[in-house]
């Protein structure tokens, strides 16, 4: 099954199987696949499934553009494995099949809506998020609006944060370097968050904020 993957900084923020015949991405909640940053338009850009796993990508006339392997596409444009997509600060890479059908490939986070596993519901809503510290994205913020998020690069530093009843939590997965919480380092026990506790993950800073706070 085609896969997207994107990541902020070279740290992983999402997974999607394009499993759907037109998977839409933007700003504006509706969409399938949601980007929180100014430089993203509401309906930025579709995917589309053709077949098994053919896939085309289109802008929706937005503001700034749509990039594949550093050119703005003007039309639909079909993709190939492992093509870069760039929106903004926001790096995708398109793989014609998941982890999960690649042989030796790490396998993807399962993460399932806060709502499906009976845990306060975000309904669009931010609860908590990572803001960026560093590097050209600093200020931007990375919504935690799944019951399990997965941050980092395989084989480099990868945590998991969970949303519990009494709270979210963070753990090592794995990964050549360590990261770090208010500069201890993390292991595979899960570690309660707390506001403003900066995370290091793989040279990216990023401090951890609870909506209301």
């Amino acid at each position: 099954m085609p896969q997207l993957i994107a990541s902020v900084e070279g740290v992983e923020v999402e997974r999607v199987n394009l499993k759907k015949e037109s998977t839409t991405l933007g700003r504006k909640p509706n969409n399938d696949i949601v980007l929180h940053n100014p430089v993203v338009s509401g309906e930025h850009c579709v995917f589309s499934l053709q077949g098994i796993a053919d896939v085309t990508i289109e802008d929706l006339g937005s503001t700034n553009g749509t990039y594949i392997n550093g050119h703005m596409i003007k039309s639909r444009e079909a993709l190939k494995d492992k093509d870069i997509i760039t929106i903004g600060n926001f790096r995708l890479q398109y793989f014609t099949a998941s982890a999960s059908e690649q042989p030796g490939a790490p396998q993807p986070t399962t993460a399932m809506s806060l709502d499906a596993l009976g845990l306060p519901g975000t309904s669009g809503v931010l609860q908590a998020c990572f803001k960026t510290l560093s590097g050209d994205t600093a200020g931007l913020e990375l919504p935690l609006l799944k019951a399990v998020t997965t941050f980092g690069q395989p084989g480099v530093a990868r945590v998991s944060v969970s949303h519990r009843r009494d709270g979210y939590y963070v753990s090592r997965i794995d990964g050549e370097t360590v990261p770090t919480l208010n500069g201890k380092t993390i292991g595979p026990e899960a570690v309660a968050l707390a506001h403003n506790d900066v995370l290091e993950l793989a040279g990216t800073a990023m401090t951890f904020l609870l909506n209301g706070k």
